[in-house]
């Protein structure tokens, strides 16, 4: 068990808390709870976690605030679990990094469920004999450590929700990527939410690139069809 998945949990109310902890329990991974942002926070600088749940209504600190810090600071898959049903919450939450949005009250096995599809892209897939680094116009992708490499040697860290997005580009080079295809790969909450978040997901990370958003060279809109990663890529 000691190479599972760790799930870091943050949720305040205990009911809930130990239902998510048991179900992730049962399901084989390993579990760290928190009932508060600052516990929780603290633990971060001792532990790694593959996953966060968080939930948005904690008695200490916005849990929208966090989700940004999390995205840009941290390479786990973020998944907002709260009650706020609203698509504006949903759409605010993807577009401040977390991967996906779970509604309260949920069933055991679609958190299971979405847990394991998370985990599942990017830097999971980077098992012994599979690319984690990739090479293309200057720059370097390390899905392990989660940076951008410049052609001058500066690092840029990127979200576990932007490396999935640029690893689709970077696996699929000079092939057009239609929206449907993203949200089939990618998958999440869908809808509007999904459609804004991945333009912000792309937005960013052409800002990394360093791209003149008005006329990108790299991730380059088809528009009404998708995106096409115009650079040779080279993995290794």
């Amino acid at each position: 068990m000691t190479d599972a998945p760790l799930i870091a949990i943050l949720e305040d109310e205990p009911d809930i808390r130990r239902i998510m902890s048991d179900t992730l329990d049962a399901a084989g991974f390993r579990t760290m709870s928190f009932a508060r942002a600052t516990e929780f926070e603290a633990a971060l600088r001792n532990i790694t976690p593959d996953a966060c749940l968080v939930d948005l209504g904690l008695p200490d600190r916005d849990g929208l605030a966090l989700v940004h810090r999390l995205a840009t600071e941290s390479g786990a898959a973020i998944i907002i679990v709260s009650g706020r049903a609203q698509v504006q919450d949903r759409v605010t939450g993807l577009e401040l990094g977390a991967d996906d949005y779970i509604i309260k009250p949920f069933e055991p096995a679609e958190l299971v469920a979405r847990i394991r599809a998370r985990l599942r892209r990017p830097a999971a897939q980077n098992r012994p004999g599979q690319r984690s680094t990739a090479s293309f116009a200057g720059w370097r992708a390390d899905f392990d450590r989660y940076a951008l490499i410049a052609p001058d040697g500066t690092e840029t860290p990127i979200s576990h929700a932007e490396a999935e997005v640029l690893r689709m580009f970077l696996d699929n080079p000079r092939r057009l990527i239609s929206r449907g295809q993203m949200l089939e790969t990618l998958g999440g909450a869908g809808g509007e939410s999904f459609d804004r978040a991945m333009d912000v997901r792309i937005s960013r990370l052409r800002s990394k690139l360093g791209e003149d958003p008005k006329n990108p060279q790299l991730i380059k809109t088809i528009y009404g069809a998708g995106y096409i990663f115009l650079a040779e890529v080279s993995w290794g």
